[in-house]
């Protein structure tokens, strides 16, 4: 990782990275690899897994339905735009979204559509730690950063002092000097 020409780096855990790896497997069986699929040459210790891409996998499969959170990505393709958003919001998650294109308009049109707490357009992970990151539907607990977060990771409380003398009445509790005769 502190290679300056680094570009992917380990994943933070065994358990992570055993957990990516067996979506690499499912992924055999759900479509075809045309790269990656195990560690990276040289790195045969770590969590390390090399960027891997199945293409012609089904908008069914669990590598296109499911959160991998590695460096995996399954390629389904599509003719119309209309297509492509039902693609993309075909499924349970909604963390984030990448829309690549020339037409910028084309793309404003479609992030406003698409069902994601974050969207990229001709850019990836690139945010202001200031505004909200959190997804929608099935991803995430909410949002966090920017505003969002004071009621997110707050409880509002009021508390009241007089610093002077405090007169408590008591109920049922009549002072003789209190009395009207």
């Amino acid at each position: 990782p502190h290679d300056p020409k680094t570009q992917v780096g380990a994943l933070v855990h065994p358990e992570h990275y055993k957990k990516v790896m067996s979506y690499v497997e499912i992924g055999k069986t759900e479509g075809r690899l045309l790269a990656g699929g195990g560690r990276p040459e040289g790195l045969e210790v770590g969590n390390y897994v090399a960027p891997t891409v199945f293409a012609g996998v089904a908008p069914d499969a669990r590598i296109f339905q499911e959160e991998i959170f590695g460096p995996v990505v399954a390629i389904t393709p599509f003719d119309t735009d209309e297509e492509a958003l039902a693609l993309a919001n075909g499924v349970k998650y909604g963390l984030a979204a990448y829309i690549w294109t020339q037409n910028l308009t084309r793309a404003h049109n479609f992030a406003q559509n698409v069902e994601a707490g974050m969207v990229w357009l001709n850019s990836h992970n690139v945010r202001d730690l200031r505004t909200p990151f959190g997804g929608v539907k099935a991803s995430g607990l909410g949002h966090e950063g920017g505003y969002r977060s004071i009621d997110f990771y707050t409880d509002q409380q009021a508390v009241h002092i007089t610093l002077g003398k405090v007169h408590t009445p008591k109920f049922g509790v009549v002072e003789a000097s209190e009395i009207d005769y």
